[in-house]
C-alpha cells in the first residue's frame, strides 16, 4: 500500500488575511477598516511592551508598527550611541554595526520584533485592545446614527418603569437598536406604561455614554403632533400642507394652524381626513387628547379670529405698539372662547404670538 505524501499547509499572507477579516468586519458591522487597523496596531504596541518584562518603559511612538496588505512588519526605533543610558530608545554602536554595517553615531536604526513570539499576557492585552476597539466603535455607530435621529418620532418598547416614574423604552432595530428615557417630565398627564406596550416617542437629544448612546424622549413635545400628522396626511409629508405654528398641553388639547402652499387645497379638511380618519388617528395615538385645526393667516385679525376656534369672533382690534388685541364675543359665546380655566385663550395666544384681551358685546358697550 503506497504512502500518502504530506502535503504542507498552504502559506497565507498575513496582511491580506487581516485586512480580508476586516473589510468582512466592515460589512457586518459597519466599523470602518482603517479604524481597526489603528487599534491593531495599538494592540501590537501594547502586546510589545507588554512583553518586554525588563523594559517596559519603551515609549509607544518607538515601537513602529506597519501593517499593509503587503504584510505586517514591526520594528524598534533605537538611537545608536557611544555609552547607553537608557537601554528603552538606546543601542551600543557595536551592536547597532551587526544589523548594519555602515550605521554612524547618532542614527536612528530599526530593530525587527518578531511578534509571533508574544507571551500569553501579552497576547491577552492584545486581544482585549481590539475587542474594546470593537465596541466603541459600535457605540460611535450607534450615537451617529442616533444623532441623526434628532426631531425624529420612532416607534419603541417599554422595558420597564422606574420607581421614580421615569419610563426605559427599547427603540431601533437590530444592531442600531438602544435604550431611551422618557421622564415624568416628558410624560403625557394620566398616561399609564406597562413592560411591553409599544408607543411612538420623539426624540429631543441624544448624548454619549459608557455604553451606548443615551436617548431622551418625549411625548409632551409639540413635535409630536407635527410628527404624527406628517405620517397620517401625505400632503404634509409631500409639502403641499404646511404646520405653520402648534400650541399643546400635552394630554389636554392642541391647537395647530396650517396653511395651503399650493391652490385648490383645504389645509384644513386635508388635516381632518375623509370622514375624520386622519385627525382622529392622531387623536387616538394621544389617548384622546383634543386638537383644533385653524388656517394660519398673515392678517393678524384674522389668525387669533381662527385660533380662538371653536368660538365666534364678532371682532378683533390691534393693541397700536403692543403685540395684543381686544376681541369681542357674542354673550353665550365668552365662556367657550375663554374655555374651561382660560385654556382656549391661552393656546390661542400662544399660537398665535398675541397677548388677547377677549369681552363680551355687553362688556365692550
Amino acid at each position: 500500500m503506497a504512502r500518502a505524501k504530506k502535503t504542507e499547509a498552504p502559506k497565507v499572507d498575513i496582511g491580506a488575511e487581516i485586512f480580508a477579516s476586516l473589510r468582512d468586519l466592515e460589512k457586518i458591522k459597519g466599523i470602518p477598516v482603517d479604524y481597526m487597523v489603528d487599534r491593531l496596531k495599538q494592540a501590537l504596541t501594547n502586546a510589545y511592551r507588554k512583553d518586554q518584562e525588563n523594559d517596559r518603559d519603551i515609549p509607544a511612538e518607538n515601537v513602529v508598527v506597519d501593517l499593509s496588505e503587503k504584510g505586517l512588519f514591526m520594528h524598534l526605533n533605537k538611537t545608536v550611541v557611544e555609552e547607553v543610558e537608557n537601554s528603552s530608545v538606546e543601542i551600543h554602536i557595536d551592536a547597532a554595526q551587526k544589523y548594519n554595517p555602515n550605521v554612524q553615531l547618532g542614527d536612528t536604526i530599526q530593530l525587527p520584533v518578531d511578534f509571533q513570539k508574544f507571551g500569553r499576557i501579552a497576547a491577552q492585552t492584545a486581544k482585549q485592545v481590539v475587542i474594546q476597539g470593537i465596541r466603541e466603535a459600535e457605540r460611535g455607530i450607534v450615537y451617529e446614527s442616533y444623532s441623526s435621529k434628532s426631531a425624529e418620532l420612532l416607534t419603541g418598547t417599554v422595558l420597564k418603569v422606574d420607581p421614580s416614574g421615569d419610563v426605559f423604552v427599547r427603540v431601533g432595530q437590530g444592531a442600531e437598536q438602544s435604550d431611551a428615557v422618557l421622564r415624568v417630565s416628558e410624560q403625557i398627564p394620566g398616561e399609564t406604561y406597562t413592560p411591553g406596550d409599544h408607543i411612538r416617542v420623539y426624540v429631543l437629544e441624544v448624548h454619549r455614554a459608557n455604553r451606548g448612546p443615551l436617548v431622551n424622549v418625549s411625548r409632551t413635545h409639540p413635535n409630536v403632533v407635527r410628527r404624527l400628522f406628517e405620517l397620517e396626511t401625505p400632503e404634509i409629508a409631500e409639502g403641499q400642507v404646511e404646520i405653520r405654528n402648534i400650541a399643546r398641553e400635552a394630554g389636554s388639547r392642541s391647537k395647530i394652524a396650517v396653511r395651503a402652499a399650493m391652490e385648490g387645497i383645504d389645509p384644513v379638511g386635508t388635516c381632518v381626513g375623509p370622514r375624520g380618519g386622519r385627525v382622529g388617528a392622531v387623536v387616538e395615538e394621544l389617548h384622546g387628547e383634543k386638537i383644533d385645526i385653524v388656517v394660519w393667516s398673515e392678517d393678524p385679525c384674522e389668525y387669533v379670529r381662527a385660533a380662538l376656534s371653536p368660538a365666534d369672533v364678532v371682532d378683533v382690534m390691534l393693541i397700536p405698539g403692543q403685540k395684543a388685541c381686544r376681541v369681542i364675543v357674542p354673550d353665550d359665546q365668552l365662556s367657550l372662547a375663554i374655555g374651561k380655566e382660560g385654556q382656549n385663550a391661552r393656546l390661542a395666544a400662544r399660537l398665535t404670538g398675541y397677548k388677547i384681551d377677549i369681552k363680551s358685546e355687553s362688556q365692550a358697550e
